[in-house]
């Protein structure tokens, strides 16, 4: 993604709409992305003897022109924002995920070596996903992207889990690694690897169970990452052709809430709050991160961020973007080839896991 402010998107014409299927077996530096965040209205307190001054620090990167959603907000205009009162006090007991598995699938997702949009690694990593999503009821995007490189076949892959609410939560990562960086020995462990591998270990807790709730929809996004300069039209090709999808065959006015995680396996998990996601989701969100303890990992710094969720944001779909934005010393690991899998933790992937459950947890039991 890119650190900015709200960028306006041009959302790619729709070329036909998702098909819905049930598999039954497995299909045998340049371009700054969109994590470029600017660091805005984070106040870092130090208080020496009981006397010294809040202090504010900002720090500004460059930004892409605003504007303003194109539609109200669903969740305004269907007056679907929860406060405290609406939301149960007790949802439940704590989510359950296996993290040393999340772990495992990331070991195996970073194994094929760089996976961009086009390659080869990136098909065996589709072959991948299906396999791991034998049995369970999934849908395809597949359309062309124009690029400045040249056209590209994009897939978003889409795992439905039902449930008895009216009503859809989307959770999405992605799973292409940067397009620039494919042949310097980058891998994308967790710019790539740790959302493709937290997605399927999701898929794991909740195949076989009977939903008390929302339908959760697991979305796996491609063609996330710029092939040449992180720009509105050169970024994100698979959720601005999905969000038009959704918009056009109606799915958007069903969705609850959009989660969407990224970068969330470093070792020294900080997740950052996100100027252009909902506020009331990511207030819930962290709502759902203190309940389980893990509050020092969430929202001490401000950021702006440019990710697969703007789309959607621009479509008035609620969303919250889980990123960790801080990847090393000043985000020196992010897009390079030392983003490796020694500098990821299981706990991590355990932490943002247990806090998209408890976040749904949080949306099923609003009354």
């Amino acid at each position: 993604m890119r650190v900015g402010r709200l960028a306006a998107q041009r959302h790619e014409k729709t070329e036909s709409a998702p098909k819905e299927r049930q598999i039954l077996a497995p299909k045998v530096s340049p371009g700054f992305k969109r994590k470029e965040a600017t660091r805005s209205a984070s106040a870092m307190v130090f208080v020496l003897a009981g006397l010294l001054p809040l202090l504010s620090l900002t720090a500004c990167a460059r930004s892409n022109s605003a504007e303003p959603p194109k539609e109200t907000p669903a969740s305004l205009a269907a007056g679907s924002v929860p406060d405290a009162a609406e939301v149960s006090a007790d949802p439940g007991s704590p989510p359950s995920f296996n993290a040393d598995r999340a772990m495992q699938y990331t070991r195996e997702v970073t194994a094929f070596g760089a996976r961009p949009i086009g390659s080869a690694n990136h098909k065996k990593l589709e072959q991948y996903i299906y396999a791991h999503l034998k049995g369970d009821l999934v849908q395809d995007d597949l359309f062309t992207a124009d690029t400045p490189e040249g056209k590209f076949p994009v897939r978003n892959i889409i795992a439905k889990f039902p449930g008895t609410q009216d009503g859809i939560i989307v959770i999405a990562g992605h799973y292409d690694t940067n397009y620039p960086l494919r042949e310097t020995g980058y891998v994308g462990a967790n710019d790539g690897g740790s959302s493709t591998a937290l997605l399927l270990e999701l898929a794991n807790q909740l195949r076989g169970k009977k939903r008390d709730g929302y339908s959760v929809w697991l979305l796996w996004t491609d063609g996330e990452e710029a092939v040449r300069q992180w720009s509105s039209t050169d970024s994100l090709y698979g959720t601005r052709h999905l969000a038009e999808v959704w918009q056009q065959d109606g799915t958007l006015k069903k969705i609850k809430a959009f989660l969407l995680e990224d970068m969330i396996g470093d070792a020294d998990l900080d997740i950052q709050r996100d100027q252009n996601s909902t506020p009331w989701l990511e207030d819930l969100v962290y709502q759902a991160a203190t309940r389980l303890g893990y509050q020092s990992h969430f929202f001490a710094v401000t950021l702006g961020i440019d990710d697969d969720h703007l789309p959607f944001v621009q479509h008035g779909v609620p969303c919250a973007d889980l990123i960790d934005l801080d990847y090393g010393y000043n985000n020196v690991f992010h897009h390079t080839a030392q983003d490796t899998l020694d500098k990821l933790s299981p706990k991590s992937l355990d932490i943002a896991g247990r806090v998209i459950l408890e976040t749904v947890a949080l949306l099923d039991a609003k009354k």
